[in-house]
């Protein structure tokens, strides 16, 4: 191939199924997500800061409490927070409106599309800058910095590279 050729897209076969947004598949969402994601790590810088802080207004000033224990509180429930996110992002995405609903995957020329009974959206080979790979699935990472997570028990087994060679633009 010299240097301005553009090499041709081979076609992706169509490919259709449906799924439901179950508390296990969300479950799985999360958890092949997590290590990929910015919050990978928990932060417990915030929470000692705001225990030192509170701490240090009861201990070294004259001035009503209220302040200083109001920081421990803050303090305690953000350590509550990186304690049970994973349950608390659970139990926000079952109260959504579409947990339980069925969602219609579409994999085509085009790209990645889905459609559930409240959303719709297409996600274009172009517009996909990486996928991640995980044990159990795929992470689509938009160009916008959105990502997607897709199981590969969605997929017949020899369509899971083809998506993503086609996402890295290899195929």
């Amino acid at each position: 191939m010299t240097g301005n050729q553009i090499q041709p897209v081979a076609p992706v076969q169509p490919f259709n199924t449906q799924f439901t947004l179950s508390r296990e598949y969300l479950a799985e969402c999360f958890d092949q997500s997590l290590p990929h994601g910015k919050g990978a790590k928990p932060n417990y810088l915030f929470p000692l800061l705001l225990f030192t802080a509170g701490a240090g207004l009861l201990t070294f000033t004259e001035q009503p409490k209220v302040a200083g224990y109001m920081l421990i509180a803050l303090a305690i429930l953000e350590l509550l927070h990186i304690r049970f996110r994973r349950a608390w992002w659970l139990t926000r995405q079952m109260w959504g409106k579409g947990a339980g609903g069925e969602v219609k995957l579409t994999v085509d020329d085009d790209g990645i599309q889905t459609q559930a009974a409240h959303t719709q959206t297409a996600l274009l080979w172009s517009d996909i800058e990486r996928v991640i790979e995980t044990d159990l699935g795929l992470i689509l990472v938009a160009k916008s910095g959105g990502r997607q997570y897709l199981s590969k028990s969605l997929f017949p087994a020899d369509l899971v590279p083809e998506i993503i060679a086609r996402a890295n633009g290899e195929a």
